[in-house]
């Protein structure tokens, strides 16, 4: 094989063209004629005994042209992308194929090329971190919450349901007339008023009496799993019993009970420490933000809309793992309505939330570049055990799920990283002119 005429053209878009020569695609025409002889049936042999020339000659000596061509393309591909040392991003498309005289196949190959950053300024960055200071109120708030964690239920025997009660309720779900999968349960505790079930669910639970039985009409929302959602439904329900939270009182021996510690006011001290420390981690992650945002903003790039396709999709089928929707095959349009993403969502959400993770992994690998960084084995091994340890697993598990090549990028983001944000300082934000604003 041989490559000729590469070509880059604007907005991130090449094209390349590769030869193969006659012996590689007689080779390949012969694979798609033992490939496919089986089922070719000609007058006078057997099924599937038929000489290619005799086939050939039946049906033009083009019959196997397709196929050979096929079977070539990944392999040319390949050969012309390390040859002529493009690194791409999104699926390539074959603009042209052709078939010499001298029965060589000759593909053009349109691709969409990795972008070319160019970095402006990334140390000594300014942003303000804003750090909360708790208030007394928000102790108590978080003392509340202990309160109600550690409440016991008290049965209420003498009155109807009400928001705030737990009820504990037999259902049983019909579409139709028909049960649905998944909406019958006996024995399910549910509270009213913690919007937990489809909406007007819970609201008409409340007022029923203890051993009640009573059929709700709920409609599913447009957004629901695929099979019910906008459906019209029945549930049976039965209330079996209410209880309502009855809290524990606020004093040293529930902070014995709740904590190491003996006295209320040093329980109540160390709420006021964690609920400190997680304001400061919140104004770090802001101010972290801020400047990797900044850093970003300072480069100058174009951005193909590939790549925040690409991990608009990612950001997709990573949330939809979180429900246990794992399996990769799913297209991707399936797995928006399944998840009920409107174009709204993906428009003002996802998508610039996508980009903006693409133009930060593009910052870092220039950075990264910039700034020489590299990986030694010793500093891999270090990181490799960090990990490891992060995820309660072995170093080598580590390696072997993620591969070295991985682990090196991901070492390579995280010290770029630290190079803009260890550099960075608490203070004002540069005002956007109408330059920087573009």
């Amino acid at each position: 094989m041989i490559v000729k005429n590469v070509e880059k053209k604007e907005n991130n878009t090449a094209l390349f063209q590769v030869e193969s020569d006659a012996a590689e695609f007689e080779a390949a025409v012969n694979g798609a004629y033992l490939k496919n002889k089986s089922s070719i049936n000609i007058p006078g042999f057997r099924k599937g005994h038929a000489p290619r020339a005799i086939v050939e000659n039946m049906y033009g000596r083009e019959v196997f042209y397709q196929d050979a061509m096929d079977e070539l393309a990944p392999k040319a591909f390949e050969y012309g992308l390390q040859e002529a040392e493009l690194r791409i991003v999104g699926q390539p498309s074959i603009s042209n194929v052709e078939v010499t005289e001298e029965r060589t196949v000759c593909y053009t190959f349109s691709v969409t090329t990795y972008p070319e950053v160019t970095l402006g300024q990334y140390k000594g960055l300014k942003a303000p971190k804003d750090v909360t200071v708790v208030s007394d109120e928000e102790v108590e708030e978080e003392l509340e919450k202990a309160r109600k964690q550690n409440a016991r239920k008290v049965s209420v025997e003498d009155r109807a349901a009400q928001l705030g009660d737990t009820a504990n309720i037999d259902f049983d779900g019909y579409l139709n007339g028909e049960r649905f999968d998944g909406g019958k349960a006996e024995g399910y505790d549910l509270e009213l008023g913690s919007n937990s079930f489809v909406p007007g669910f819970e609201e008409q639970v409340v007022g029923m009496q203890i051993g009640e039985e009573k059929d709700l009409d709920i409609t599913f929302p447009e957004n629901y799993v695929e099979n019910l959602a906008g459906k019209a439904v029945v549930f049976k329900v039965k209330l079996n019993s209410l209880t309502v939270p009855e809290l524990p009182e606020a004093d040293d021996e529930f902070a014995k009970d709740v904590s190491e510690f003996d006295t209320l006011d040093e329980y109540k001290a160390d709420l006021r420490k964690k609920l400190q420390e997680r304001y400061n981690d919140q104004a770090e992650t802001a101010f972290r933000s801020l400047i990797m945002k900044q850093a970003a903003d300072n480069m100058t790039v174009d951005v193909p809309d590939a790549m925040i396709h690409e991990k608009a999709e990612e950001i997709i089928r990573n949330y939809a793992a979180n429900f246990g929707m794992t399996d990769r095959s799913v297209e991707l349009e399936k797995l928006v309505r399944m998840m009920g993403i409107d174009s709204e969502t993906m428009n003002q959400s996802i998508l610039p939330s996508a980009d903006m993770q693409v133009r930060t992994e593009l910052l870092l690998e220039a950075v990264a570049k910039a700034e020489n960084i590299e990986m030694t084995e010793e500093e891999a091994e270090a990181y490799l055990k960090r990990i490891a340890e992060s995820v309660n697993a072995k170093p080598e598990e580590i390696k072997e799920y993620f591969g070295m090549d991985t682990i090196r990028n991901e070492y390579l983001k995280e010290q770029a990283t630290n190079v803009i944000i260890d550099s960075a300082e608490v203070g004002e934000m540069p005002e956007k002119t109408e330059e920087t604003a573009e």
